[in-house]
């Protein structure tokens, strides 16, 4: 276990943490920037606030909630308004990622070990940051992807 909170605390992990948690906002951030209409109403189907807080909502707590509080309610059918190539319904593995870049996001706040970085640290930061985005991007086309199979499955 201190080998593990060892790991979490060193600053290449921390930064490299935090460099994908920016990026992937920034993408996200960009595409709704991109086409403010359609984001407005993707807010908007969750029906949880007024027409006037719709086109600033960019919490991701918030969002995490929205999504959790229409799965309860049983709305799957409406788009998550995540941006990316295709729609993506509503699931559970949404909550889930949300979740796990909230904890990413609390990771990357930390300010890590008080060691100097040296050139090969930003090197490893670099290739983790590409990295991690790539997992996520593969893992955000698998959660898109899965009702598609399940539908044609049946």
């Amino acid at each position: 276990m201190e080998a593990i909170l060892a790991f979490l605390g060193d600053p290449v992990v921390t930064r490299s943490l935090g460099a994908m948690l920016s990026v992937l906002l920034l993408i996200g951030s960009w595409q709704k920037l991109r086409d403010m209409v359609v984001f407005a109403a993707a807010v908007d189907n969750y029906r949880l606030l007024p027409d006037a807080m719709v086109t600033p909502v960019a919490w991701l707590a918030v969002v995490t909630s929205a999504v959790a509080i229409n799965l309860l309610r049983g709305n799957t059918a409406i788009d998550c308004g995540c941006g990316g190539l295709s729609s993506q319904p509503l699931a559970w593995s949404l909550v889930a990622r949300n979740v796990v870049l909230m904890g990413i996001a609390l990771l990357a706040s930390q300010e890590g070990a008080s060691r100097p970085l040296v050139w090969a640290d930003y090197l490893t930061t670099v290739g983790v940051v590409l990295g991690l985005l790539g997992l996520y991007t593969i893992a955000n086309q698998l959660m898109t992807n899965a009702p598609r199979v399940l539908a044609v499955r049946r």
